[in-house]
């Protein structure tokens, strides 16, 4: 995650090299040495043109079989050992590709997540992996290696000019018009591909956001509309990818055509000299062999000019990521977490609203403490909620554990001492087992101690494989009220000292509930500060204090007690500040009374980022 401190530095570091950029700076040699031996196949790409050459002119006018032995020995030779160095420059470029793989393979990963916490969940899509996967490929195709071949082209032309100034003079027309319909390729298509690009991913993400809500789609029959949407899409990107390629294809015919047709008239070319006496007729052939060496590359180049083109924009995309999201900066272990929570005027705002959700929040959760954060929905609650884990950057203000600022903390670090349960709980794919231990190597007493803090082990204890039962992938399918449980073990695995559970009882029925306050009086006995976003009343019996969120405004904050109360009263006029009561409960605010505010709380559960 962020922190503005960070977000701050990250525009100041606008100008340095990315990590994608050191990651391949950090590979240059091997691109050299690819380079280098990208010469000597260059080389050895003349020997059928030699070889040629000496039979024509020497082995048929001498007759002499042993000559013709020894050339073709030789030439056999040359061509395995062109076959080796083709095959090590291969090799160097595959060994470069898991490099940058091993260098910047956890390191997008890590940006990815980044990304989706830092938009609010708004983009959620593994596509920088897929760039990654893009530019690897294109490291290991034959395109790259037709870019090593193309400077070596002035040694053929050179040739061509020794064998006649005609000979060059094809050569050099040649290569200019394959250069021109390369740069022609690249007008043509770069900016279709590009926007077809776009529509597709945007296509992918339309998709992925429509499974996850399936069984909404399925009850509502929204799918034939829904489909539609996802089908005009698609006849986007089909047409924006067959406009490109229409325009490719017949670059690249033409390119080719004119590849063959030319190869063919240097041969006529090479015989009228002949008859004239300018030549020797082993240059006829030889001539003809190395135009065709000396065009190929160019011709590979614009047969992979779209693979070129979606290299070069997954690097673009890749390169403004990891720009855009710095490497997370090593932390310094601090001791180990005790529980306070301070929140200083607290002020969290994200783009696309006019408003923050947050609007200078003050507030201290002593250790121990199981707080309830009360209120409408759309107040800010949930935003409090994941502020306080240093999921939300703020606009202003600050979040302390323990008196250190929440991003100062290491998070693996800080993620073994907290919990946190989100309104909408998904398991991962794994086992009942590996979900409550969060991953990590599992203990089975922790994990059975969580269980049954969470009231589930009897639950658990039911399932075909009890906790080695596998969930999601292949696994059982589990209600929602079942997973919100395991969701709950899972926040309170390993006895944290932070517990921010949002919504717990949402999906629980009524022994689910009843299991719900053991856990949080089990909770509190531990000494585990718990701060427990809730619309129902009833769970504030396990609670010691209450905050009101109103308008994005603590409106009351103090013990259960004297909150209810406060609310239980008729709504008060409003009281001008130097006649305000204690600050550790001020009054409602004076647009929504206290009862508005417990009457509004059964409404369904707020959604991010509005609350």
């Amino acid at each position: 995650m962020t922190s503005p401190s960070q977000s701050t530095s990250t525009t100041r570091r606008t100008n340095e090299p990315s990590d994608l950029q050191r990651a391949l700076a950090t590979c240059r040699r091997s691109f050299l040495a690819t380079a280098f031996f990208s010469l000597f196949v260059n080389l050895l790409m003349l020997v059928p043109a030699i070889y040629m050459l000496a039979v024509y002119d020497r082995v048929l006018q001498s007759g002499s079989e042993s000559t013709l032995m020894m050339l073709s020995l030789i030439t056999v030779f040359l061509f395995l050992v062109l076959g080796g160095l083709e095959w090590i420059r291969t090799r160097i470029l595959v060994a470069t590709s898991a490099r940058l793989d091993e260098q910047l393979g956890e390191r997008v990963f890590d940006a990815v997540f980044a990304q989706s916490l830092t938009s609010s969940g708004a983009v959620s899509t593994a596509q920088p992996l897929n760039d990654l996967l893009q530019i690897r490929q294109f490291l290991t195709g034959h395109g790259l290696l037709a870019f090593f071949d193309v400077p070596w082209l002035p040694i053929y032309v050179g040739l061509m000019f020794l064998f006649h100034v005609y000979f060059g003079a094809v050569a050099v027309f040649s290569m200019l018009l394959l250069t021109g319909l390369a740069i022609w390729n690249e007008l043509a298509t770069r900016t279709t591909l590009a926007e077809a690009n776009r529509e597709s991913l945007e296509a992918m993400q339309l998709t992925q956001r429509n499974l996850r809500n399936a069984e909404v789609i399925e009850a509502m029959g929204m799918l034939p509309c829904l489909r539609a949407r996802w089908h005009a899409k698609q006849f986007r990107v089909l047409a924006l990818q067959s406009q490109a390629s229409s325009k490719a294809g017949l670059i690249n015919a033409f390119s080719r055509t004119y590849r063959l047709t030319i190869q063919s008239l240097v041969l006529g070319l090479g015989a009228y000299l002949a008859i004239q006496k300018q030549i020797s007729p082993g240059l006829v052939i030889s001539g003809s062999i190395l135009l065709g060496r000396a065009l190929a590359p160019l011709d590979q180049m614009i047969g992979g000019w779209r693979g070129f083109l979606g290299a070069r924009e997954a690097y673009h995309r890749l390169n403004t990521l990891l720009h855009t999201i710095p490497k997370g900066e090593t932390r310094m272990a601090l001791p180990p977490l005790r529980g306070q929570i301070k929140l200083e005027d607290l002020v969290i705002a994200v783009p696309g609203r006019s408003e923050p959700i947050l609007k200078g929040v003050t507030l201290t959760i002593e250790p121990g403490t199981t707080v309830a954060l009360i209120g409408p929905s759309a107040a800010g609650k949930s935003t409090l909620a994941r502020a306080i884990l240093g999921l939300y950057p703020p606009a202003r203000g600050r979040v302390c554990l323990d008196g250190a600022d929440v991003y100062n903390w290491d998070r693996t670090q800080l993620g073994q001492s907290v919990g946190y349960l989100p309104q909408d709980v998904e398991l991962l794919d794994g086992t009942v087992a590996e979900n409550i231990a969060r991953f990590g190597d599992i203990d089975a007493d922790r994990v059975v101690e969580a269980a049954r803090w969470a009231g589930i082990h009897e639950m658990v204890l039911t399932l075909p494989q009890a906790y080695d039962t596998p969930l999601i992938g292949g696994g059982v399918t589990l209600s929602a009220g079942q997973q919100q449980r395991i969701g709950i073990a899972r926040a309170i695995y390993g006895r944290p000292r932070v517990v921010v559970l949002d919504e717990p009882n949402a999906n629980l029925d009524v022994a689910g509930e009843e299991a719900l306050m053991k856990t949080l009086i089990q909770l509190h006995r531990d000494g585990c500060t718990v701060v427990l976003v809730t619309h129902r009343t009833n769970v504030l019996q396990a609670v010691q204090k209450i905050a009101m969120i109103v308008g994005g405004k603590l409106a009351l904050y103090g013990s259960r007690e004297e909150v209810l109360a406060a609310i239980a009263q008729p709504a008060q006029p409003v009281v001008p500040p130097r006649q305000a009561g204690p600050p550790s409960l001020p009054r409602a605010m004076p647009s929504v009374s206290g009862q508005e505010a417990v009457k509004s709380m059964p409404l369904s559960s707020e959604e991010v980022p509005h609350g």
